[in-house]
């Protein structure tokens, strides 16, 4: 029997993250270097870990009444059904449709960064999203409601002391509409999430809170069931 051992394994996927998140931290000292450097190792964990009917970018999201977002350190979007994604001069712009998930990359969490996270999340949550009937061999099943698409923010640490504390309860529950943050990663304290069922917030101080993070978001997209089907000639009007 092999000696390799999960616990070690899963382990070892956090130990990497914290490490590399901090590292950027104590290497950049440019502001600007050192979040491109934490948001490179957050999307690489998605593009590594996440099952290939998605795919992770940092990109803006457009919609077909011609309304584009802010741009999105981390976009998870379907790429087994998306019709189309532009990549123009290194921007990647993705239709609304195919959007499952959006999250803003910081150094630390603090009320400020959970409010320019919430006003990122809303500007692709405000988007139009069109959705058709879907054909299959027993006739026609009718166009499906599009999916909530999960918000959130990931950081390596925090400007509170308790990371957990009543000052980011507080901050999480100013914008609980379309700027809502479903869930997030503090890489050296632990991560959290929105209990859909209670609509309170649970914060989870483990060991190793990448992983318990990516497994969690892993569950949440698996709920979050396929896109709807897009409505391409809606964005072809925009040829004429």
């Amino acid at each position: 029997m092999s000696d390799w051992s999960l616990k070690q394994l899963l382990a070892t996927l956090h130990d990497d993250i914290h490490q590399r998140l901090e590292l950027s931290r104590k290497t950049f000292s440019h502001s600007t270097t050192k979040g491109n450097a934490s948001e490179k190792v957050w999307l690489e964990l998605m593009q590594n870990y996440l099952p290939q009917r998605y795919e992770a970018q940092t990109a803006h999201v457009i919609d077909s009444e011609g309304v584009v977002s802010d741009q999105i350190d981390v976009v998870v979007f379907d790429r087994q059904y998306s019709p189309f994604i532009l990549h123009y001069e290194e921007q990647k712009v993705v239709p609304a449709e195919s959007v499952y998930a959006v999250f803003e990359a910081k150094q630390s969490i603090s009320a400020e960064q959970v409010k320019y996270a919430q006003e990122k999340i809303s500007s692709v949550r405000k988007l139009h999203r069109t959705s058709l009937p879907i054909p299959h061999a027993g006739g026609i099943y009718p166009a499906k409601n599009p999916i909530t698409i999960l918000g959130g923010l990931l950081t390596f640490e925090s400007e509170w002391t308790p990371c957990f504390g009543d000052p980011i309860q507080t901050a999480l529950s100013k914008d609980q509409y379309l700027g809502r943050l479903d869930m997030g990663c503090v890489a050296a304290h632990g991560h959290f999430y929105r209990d859909r069922e209670q609509g309170a917030y649970q914060f989870c101080a483990d060991g190793k809170p990448a992983t318990s993070f990516l497994f969690k978001l892993i569950s949440e997209l698996q709920f979050s069931g396929t896109v709807p089907m897009i409505d391409v000639m809606a964005y072809a009007k925009w040829l004429a």
